[in-house]
């Protein structure tokens, strides 16, 4: 007989409501505090709620992990249905999330848990890919072991307006952000091996450079899986936003460009002026 299985994701992959949907992908969410007040991440807090605050007070949310006990009843809930579930997180590398989904899945035969390596719609990539798969017949494990392979395949790059909420959040020093401040550099920010680490340094107006950056980002197009692009974003304006998605088609025939706005976790940290073109590459990175 058949396995009966589940795609899930916790709630920093960023594929946003329709995508979940289409697939069928249940989110386990984070803990976004605020105000010492714990919300779950895409449920009872947004993005614009944490920027109001922002504004208001000058402070972030802090980011939690699920608890194991959130966990265990999440992955119970489905494997009491009968499914075999493969459950991606974020890296463990920027969060214990895959720790505890690790620990919590030991309890069950048929939860099979996926560190993606990376954060956001990076994670996301994996998601899909796994959904797909399922589609085509592979059987859980199998599922699971491809999409840990493909960790080295995915390319996930984004452009900061401002340090100011990487600092407020302690992930970039006051040094760094002081000297990007002053030179009025855009960073672009590289995730590999799990990690974040600094790329191109741009400089000029925003759009502009984000126009630049995806330029520099797709080449030619080769070498690109051309399946499934994002461009996520941290609450870019809507103009901004369209304007890197004709650039993008300019770059090359991508059938599926989505757009995504960052949940409230990835966005805790990296603030409104944020884009990224996230996709697969053909080789490893």
């Amino acid at each position: 007989m058949a396995e009966k299985i589940l795609i899930t994701s916790d709630s920093t992959t960023d594929l946003g409501p329709d995508l979940l949907a289409q697939y069928n992908i249940p989110v386990l969410p984070l803990v976004v505090s605020l105000n010492d007040v714990d919300h779950k991440d895409g449920l009872d807090i947004t993005p614009e709620m944490i920027y109001r605050n922002y504004e208001q007070k000058k402070n972030l949310p802090k980011t939690a992990a699920p608890s194991l006990a959130d966990c265990t009843e999440f992955f119970r809930k489905y494997v009491e249905q009968g499914y075999h579930i493969v459950h991606f997180t974020i890296s463990a590398d920027m969060s214990c999330t895959y720790q505890n989904c690790l620990i919590a899945a030991e309890e069950f035969e048929n939860v099979h848990v996926v560190d993606t390596r990376n954060l956001s719609t990076g994670g996301g990539l994996l998601v899909l890919r796994a959904a797909e798969l399922a589609e085509q017949g592979m059987e859980a494990a199998a599922i699971a072991e491809e999409c840990r392979r493909l960790t080295a395949y995915v390319d996930v790059t984004f452009v900061i307006d401002s340090l100011e909420f990487l600092h407020k959040g302690g992930r970039c020093s006051t040094v760094a952000m002081l000297g990007a401040n002053l030179m009025k550099f855009k960073p672009c920010i590289i995730v590999k091996n799990g990690k974040m680490t600094v790329g191109k340094k741009y400089r000029g107006k925003f759009e502009a450079v984000l126009l630049q950056y995806l330029a520099d980002r797709i080449g030619d197009g080769s070498n690109i899986d051309k399946r499934h692009v994002f461009i996520t974003h941290g609450g870019c304006a809507p103009d901004v936003v369209e304007a890197c998605v004709q650039k993008l088609r300019s770059l090359g025939d991508f059938p599926n460009i989505h757009v995504t706005h960052a949940g409230s976790t990835i966005c805790s940290h990296c603030g409104p002026n944020t884009l990224g073109v996230l996709f697969l590459r053909d080789q490893p990175i």
